[in-house]
């Protein structure tokens, strides 16, 4: 059970910002897409044929190959073609027409900044549509990368040594709005690229990009941290290597920081990348404490975020299972209380991992010595109120009040 709920965690950030709200194949995109503002999405409507749609796909390829370069109209074009390319991925169904249309290699491309034009001997400084090209390269590359089959693709194309470059984009120069989401949209395509692919994480490890999104914890846009902390999550499930990196980079202070924030989608991401490291990790595990995790993880059990509140559940069940004094730590820091008002809630998965930190806590009598009877008394009012209790519960939460009483 453990192992399912550390995937399912892992699995959740993935799709946040990239809803597909296209119903069917669509073309004359070029016709029909508004212009895309930071966070929001330009909707197609037309239903056109198959053969329409190829053509569609193969012109804005064709626009993204003879448009490399700083001209104004070559950039102009350029953006819009990935923002149409963008568009039409969001519907799955469309994918692979996109695939097959050689969208991929031409959107790599893009990802790079192109050569500077030549003018009087000496290169010109106009840069039209700066980050705006390759942010929408970055995006519909992600969106692509939903599909399984098309991650390695994108990979031998040569995208990530591309994506982890933008990563660091905002090192060139001042930081602005356009470079806070191109950093942004590169993250989430190396969330999406490594998602259940072994291999792919490896690969973002060998290419250094784990240290960049490390220090992007740190940025001050909420929503590169969030994007930053998706990666990290992503990239040290079931992945030794990258956790050690992640650790040897100081990334614990920063989590850690994280799971304080009143903002409910970071400290969400912070706990999901903490669990992650710790899963199959006992030394891991024993830096995570050390570094002072315990009680703003215990924090977030009384969070208005669900997710949050089952993730700490899942995690304070990991640390019950360190050894008998962090049980103590963790029923003397005020767990308890949260975890059996969890039982009430109305969300399966949240019962689940409440009465699995129960239960876990339960195999050391000791700790719970002062809340047994408050313990006894929510088990017989939560038993009365519903006679499937306990089959809802599963046998943790059973062995839990069972070890209690004997």
């Amino acid at each position: 059970m453990e192992e399912e709920q550390q995937h399912q965690g892992s699995m959740a950030p993935l799709r946040k910002g990239q809803t597909r709200k296209l119903e069917d194949p669509t073309v004359g995109a070029s016709a029909a897409v508004e212009e895309e503002e930071d966070g929001g999405d330009g909707e197609i409507r037309c239903q056109p044929s198959q053969q329409a749609l190829d053509r569609e796909v193969r012109a804005q390829v064709e626009v993204l190959e003879r448009t490399f370069s700083w001209r104004d109209s070559d950039r102009a074009a350029a953006k819009r073609a990935t923002h149409v390319l963008a568009e039409l991925a969001k519907n799955e169904e469309v994918v692979n027409v996109i695939v097959d249309g050689g969208a991929v290699p031409a959107l790599v491309k893009h990802l790079q900044e192109p050569p500077p034009l030549i003018r009087d001997g000496s290169a010109a400084e106009q840069r039209p549509f700066e980050h705006e090209v390759e942010k929408g390269s970055a995006f519909a590359l992600g969106l692509l990368a939903v599909k399984p089959e098309h991650q390695q693709l994108i990979v031998d194309a040569g995208a990530l040594p591309l994506l982890v470059s933008l990563l660091e984009r905002h090192k060139k120069g001042s930081i602005s709005r356009s470079v806070n989401s191109v950093i942004r949209r590169a993250a989430d395509a190396i969330t999406n690229l490594a998602h259940e692919n072994s291999n792919i994480k490896t690969f973002v490890r060998i290419e250094r990009g784990i240290p960049p999104l490390v220090e992007l914890l740190e940025f001050t846009d909420v929503k590169v941290q969030r994007a930053a902390a998706g990666a990290l999550r992503t990239l040290v499930f079931k992945n030794d290597e990258n956790k050690s990196q992640i650790v040897e980079c100081n990334a614990l202070p920063t989590l850690i920081l994280m799971l304080r924030s009143e903002d409910a989608a970071i400290h969400y991401e912070a706990v999901g990348v903490i669990g992650n490291l710790v899963h199959s990790s006992p030394s891991i595990k024993k830096e995570v404490l050390l570094a002072g995790a315990l009680q703003p993880i215990i924090g977030l059990l009384s969070s208005c975020c669900t997710e949050s509140q089952r993730e700490a559940a899942l995690l304070l069940g990991q640390f019950a299972a360190t050894d008998s004094d962090c049980k103590v730590h963790i029923v003397q820091r005020g767990a308890v209380r949260p975890l059996i008002e969890m039982l009430q809630s109305p969300d399966i998965q949240l019962k689940e991992m409440s009465a699995f930190a129960l239960g876990r806590l339960a195999q050391e009598r000791k700790p719970f010595k002062d809340v047994l009877p408050w313990l006894l008394l929510t088990f017989v009012y939560l038993r009365i109120k519903n006679l499937f209790f306990l089959i809802t519960m599963g046998l943790s939460c059973y062995l839990a009040f069972l070890g209690l009483l004997i």
